[in-house]
C-alpha cells in the first residue's frame, strides 16, 4: 500500500497585514485631504452668499455675523436671472442635442465602417480639439455679423456645437470601437436594419460615453461668457454669466449679492452631474484606455 505525504499547510504570515493598512490609511487620509481641499471653494461660497459687503470685507473667511438670506431674492430680482437662466437653458440644451445627434451619427459611421477618408476624417476632429477657443472670437464675430445671427440664440448655438463635436466625437468614436463585433452581426442575422442597428442597439450601449458628452457639452455652454459677452447685446437675451457680471462695475462690486447669484448659478450643473456622474466615470475610462 503506497502512502501519499501530506504537506502541511505552511503558516500564514502576518506581516504584511500592517503594512497593507498602513498604506490603506494614507492612501484614504490623502484621499480625504483632497477632497476637503476640493469642496471648500463651494462651502467658502455658499457661506459667503450670505454676508454683507462689510460682513465680507471684515470676515472674508469665516461664518457670517448674520445670515442675510434676502441675498437670494435680491439677486434674483435685481439681475432678471429668471429670463437669464432661461436663457442658458435654451442655449445649453438647444447646442447639447445638436451635438449628441451629430457626433452619434459621425461617431458610429467613423468606428463601426471602414473607408477610404476615415483617418482624414478622424485626424480632423482631433485637430478641432487643439484650436483655442477664443482665437475664433473676431471670425465668428464677422461670420456670425454677415449671417443675421447676432443677438440670437443662434449666435450661441452653433459656435457651442461646433467647438464641443471634436471631443464628443473622440469619446463616442472610442467608446463604440470597444463593442465586440459580434453584437452588430447577430442584430444583422436577426433583421436588424442599419438604423435599427444604430437606435436600438448601439446607442443604448454607449450610454456612459453619451452620459460624458453630455456632462462635458452642459457644462461649457453654462459657464460660457465670452461668446455671450460678444454675441449677446440684447437684454432679454443675455445667459447667465452675463448676468451675474451686471453685480460688478467700475466702482464696487456687491459681493453678496454676486456670490448669491453664482451659488444659484451652479445648483443646475451639480443636479446634472449627480445624474450622471456614474456613466461619467465609466464613459471617461473607455475613452481613456480602451481607444
Amino acid at each position: 500500500m503506497r502512502v501519499t505525504p501530506v504537506s502541511m499547510p505552511t503558516p500564514r504570515s502576518h506581516t504584511g497585514h500592517p503594512i497593507r493598512r498602513m498604506r490603506s490609511g494614507i492612501v484614504w487620509t490623502l484621499l480625504t485631504v483632497y477632497g476637503i481641499l476640493t469642496l471648500y471653494p463651494f462651502y467658502w461660497l455658499v457661506i459667503s452668499a450670505f454676508k454683507t459687503n462689510e460682513d465680507f470685507y471684515s470676515r472674508p473667511f469665516g461664518l457670517p455675523a448674520h445670515w442675510n438670506a434676502a441675498n437670494f431674492t435680491n439677486a434674483w430680482e435685481s439681475s432678471k436671472l429668471g429670463t437669464a437662466f432661461g436663457n442658458s437653458l435654451t442655449v445649453s440644451i438647444g447646442s447639447l442635442i445638436l451635438t449628441l445627434f451629430i457626433a452619434a451619427l459621425a461617431s458610429f459611421i467613423l468606428a463601426r465602417f471602414q473607408f477610404r477618408w476615415k483617418g482624414l476624417i478622424m485626424t480632423f476632429f482631433v485637430v478641432g480639439m487643439l484650436i483655442p477657443i477664443h482665437s475664433t472670437l473676431v471670425p465668428l464675430f464677422i461670420l456670425m455679423k454677415q449671417m443675421s445671427l447676432l443677438n440670437t440664440y443662434w449666435a450661441l448655438i452653433l459656435p457651442y456645437t461646433a467647438f464641443a463635436l471634436p471631443t464628443a466625437v473622440f469619446v463616442l468614436t472610442a467608446y463604440l470601437i470597444s463593442i465586440p463585433r459580434d453584437i452588430e452581426e447577430a442584430a444583422f442575422m436577426d433583421g436588424t436594419g442599419l438604423w435599427g442597428l444604430f437606435t436600438r442597439i448601439m446607442l443604448p450601449m454607449s450610454l456612459p460615453a453619451l452620459s460624458t458628452v453630455t456632462i462635458l457639452s452642459f457644462l461649457h455652454a453654462w459657464n460660457d461668457f465670452s461668446f455671450a459677452l460678444v454675441f449677446i447685446n440684447k437684454t432679454g437675451l443675455k445667459t447667465l454669466p452675463l448676468a451675474i457680471a451686471n453685480f460688478a462695475d467700475g466702482y464696487q462690486t456687491d459681493y453678496g449679492l454676486t456670490l448669491a447669484a453664482m451659488t444659484l448659478s451652479v445648483i443646475p450643473t451639480i443636479i446634472v452631474y449627480l445624474i450622471f456622474q456614474e456613466q461619467v466615470m465609466k464613459g471617461m475610462t473607455a475613452g481613456a484606455v480602451k481607444g
